[in-house]
């Protein structure tokens, strides 16, 4: 039996790991990706993390798993279906895989992942012209013209970054105002290679072998027309990864409820990152979470 099974390997969750072989736990982290990062490795700019004044995600992704493999922290590739507790007090995990996994402790590090359109054609041609990582995908579609939906950081980020490679880039946002930062609004308002579609949203996603076209509508006229577009990146926020934990804890919008500590409702779960409630979600806020959450954890098995 493990002292500590970690769900998921983002900033919380690596740094958990971290924490907790320093702490001299049995821990092991189980992660459905096939690498380690979470969210963070879709960031193409890093510029607040202290110390690397200029990063991306994917390399400070690369280095956060290294240093918890340089501790011989085990990972094992298993995405999980169901956390439950167990009679005396320990926690049972079940993998996709079959694999039971047997702990005296949990920590959910699960993160969020996209949230998705529900339109026609986008689970069709997922991977055939929809994506929802302009930094993964944006290399295939150089001089073609795509479209980016979202009006926060991460979709203005995105139309920032494919039209350096790209012929045009649409915006489209189902709002007037774009939600981003001052900065990269300006900075999209001052790229001719973006047209910002405001008051629109997108009604199906079209093509037979990959994306030709979107279907469009404005939100106040309902007025539809065609979009010709070789792809589109769908960034439109994130929905948390709890499906696992639903029957054992009582969700907040599909956020678990906990502080800064991760303690949750349940003695011997803890949760870190952006899994849970909190106001910021950032890397170093995650990262910050994974340490609180095992100096908790190490606690609490010290009851036991």
């Amino acid at each position: 039996m493990y002292d500590l099974v970690i769900i998921g390997s983002g900033p919380a969750g690596l740094s958990a790991a971290v924490y907790a072989k320093r702490a001299c736990l049995d821990v092991v982290v189980l992660e459905k990706e096939p690498m380690g990062g979470g969210q963070m490795i879709y960031t193409q700019e890093v510029d607040n993390y202290l110390g690397l004044p200029e990063t991306n995600g994917f390399d400070l992704a690369q280095k956060f798993e290294q240093h918890a493999k340089a501790l011989e922290v085990p990972f094992i590739s298993d995405e999980v279906d169901n956390v439950e507790k167990n009679t005396d007090g320990t926690w049972k995990i079940t993998g996709a895989s079959g694999t039971v996994y047997e702990t005296k402790t949990v920590l959910l590090a699960t993160g969020a992942g996209h949230r998705k359109l529900g339109v026609p054609g986008e689970e069709t041609l997922a991977g055939a012209g929809v994506s929802y990582c302009a930094t993964c995908d944006g290399a295939f579609f150089r001089n073609k013209t795509v479209a980016v939906v979202g009006g926060g950081d991460v979709a203005l980020e995105d139309a920032l970054y494919l039209a350096a490679g790209c012929e045009k880039v649409y915006l489209i946002h189902r709002r007037q105002e774009l939600r981003g930062t001052k900065v990269l609004q300006e900075q999209v308002a001052n790229e001719p290679k973006i047209t910002f579609l405001p008051d629109t949203v997108v009604k199906e996603i079209c093509g037979e072998q990959m994306v030709d076209h979107l279907v469009i509508a404005n939100t106040g006229t309902g007025e539809e027309k065609e979009l010709p577009v070789s792809g589109i990146f769908i960034a439109v926020g994130m929905n948390p990864q709890t499906d696992a934990v639903a029957s054992v804890l009582d969700l907040d919008h599909g956020y678990v409820r906990a502080g800064e500590d991760g303690v949750t409702e349940q003695p011997g779960l803890f949760v870190a990152g952006d899994v849970r409630t909190k106001k910021l979600r950032q890397i170093v806020t995650a990262v910050a979470d994974g340490a609180n959450s095992v100096t908790g954890i190490v606690e609490y098995l010290k009851t036991l």
